[in-house]
């Protein structure tokens, strides 16, 4: 959550001007929403690559079987997604929810 709720507080002027000049609450939700989702699925996708490569790296120097299923792998990518889902959405409210006046006051 802290990796959304970052941009929310350094775009907060960006929000306000997008606000001022028609952009309705749910598409400020969406464009947060969409980044944190992003960003969870790139770092799933990361974490999957580097399972597969750990495992397969014990296996050849170690000698220790390991096996990856299709499964685990679906199951690892869908909560990524979930994660992104879940933290994201209240740095995505907190930005949908800012006045744009005190948001392009903001400093």
């Amino acid at each position: 959550m802290t990796m959304m709720l970052v941009p929310v507080t350094e775009r907060t002027r960006e929000i306000g001007l997008r606000m001022a000049v028609g952009a309705r609450t749910r598409d400020i939700l969406r464009q947060f929403l969409a980044e944190a989702v992003s960003l969870s699925v790139v770092g799933g996708v990361v974490g999957i690559v580097l399972g597969v490569l750990v495992s397969e790296s014990l296996t050849w120097r170690l000698g220790w079987p390991t096996t990856i299923t299709s499964g685990s792998i679906l199951v690892a990518f869908a909560f990524a997604g979930a994660v992104g889902i879940f933290f994201g959405y209240y740095p995505a409210r907190k930005a949908a929810g800012l006045d744009p006046i005190e948001a392009l006051r903001y400093e």
